[in-house]
């Protein structure tokens, strides 16, 4: 029986919303996703565009008060500044480098086998950079993203950038970078979730330039319904994540992508 294209636009919403900001890549997954279901939703790349941006504004209304504070003191507090330049100086990799590449990243790499691979790659880096010394029992640690030092944050912006490849998980590279350069797993966990807002905002509106041409606003009702979607779960997400990395760590993460990644090869293998 035929599955409604509202139904698996609501899944794709589901998807997207709760894979976004765990370490298991919602670009990756949303590929696998529609590449086994057959989906084809509106025409050009606006219904992937849109549902992200719904599990991004998740992150905008969770962290509202301390967003609406920073700016409110941007002028005033120190560490209010100390925590801007560092998300500026994170951001700014995936500025350049994403520019550079888009084309690469877009034409050749968007494929269900570099998705599979990815994840495979990333579940086994995690898994090592989890047991690292550096890690496990830091000589210095940072708590908060306005003490990171800015070159360490800079750094974190270069491991963001990992991420283009589809599969790797944006959150992923840079949990694990920030991990690396010292942040606590929670501190580094909320430095992702806040970065994604300028990258994933950047990343959409440079998508809907270099694709105005496809764009169309058909079907709309599938749009919105995986939206609002993305949007709801994005939210549960979030908020259940700072508390399970900081008992469990991001091992879980790291056995859920190489297993999900080893599927995908049987299934590709087998076609």
């Amino acid at each position: 029986m035929a599955v409604s294209p509202v139904l698996m636009a609501a899944f794709l919403g589901v998807v997207e919303g709760v894979t976004e900001f765990l370490p298991v890549s919602s670009t990756g997954h949303l590929i696998l996703v529609e590449d086994l279901l057959g989906f084809e939703g509106p025409p050009g790349k606006l219904f992937e565009i849109v549902i992200q941006l719904g599990a991004i504004l998740s992150v905008c209304w969770l962290y509202r008060v301390k967003l609406i504070g920073i700016v409110r003191t941007l002028f005033q507090n120190a560490g209010s500044r100390r925590f801007t330049l560092n998300i500026v100086l994170a951001f700014l990799p995936a500025v350049v480098i994403g520019a550079l590449a888009y084309r690469i990243i877009k034409e050749v790499l968007f494929n269900p086998w570099v998705v599979a691979v990815a994840l495979i790659v990333g579940g086994i880096a995690i898994l090592i950079i989890e047991r690292l010394p550096s890690v496990t029992r830091p000589r210095i640690s940072f708590n908060q993203i306005e003490d990171v030092p800015p070159l360490r944050a800079f750094g974190i912006g270069l491991f963001q950038c990992i991420s283009m490849i589809p599969g790797t998980s944006r959150s992923a590279a840079t949990i694990m970078g920030a991990l690396l350069m010292g942040v606590t797993r929670s501190a580094a966990a909320e430095f992702s979730f806040i970065l994604a807002i300028p990258t994933m905002l950047g990343a959409t509106v440079f998508d809907i330039y270099k694709n105005r041409a496809t764009l169309s606003v058909d079907g709309a009702q599938l749009i919105a319904v995986g939206f609002v979607v993305a949007f709801i779960v994005a939210l549960f997400v979030v908020r259940w994540m700072i508390g399970f990395i900081s008992k469990h760590g991001f091992a879980p993460f790291a056995y859920y992508r190489i297993a999900i990644g080893a599927l995908m090869i049987v299934i590709l293998l087998n076609r």
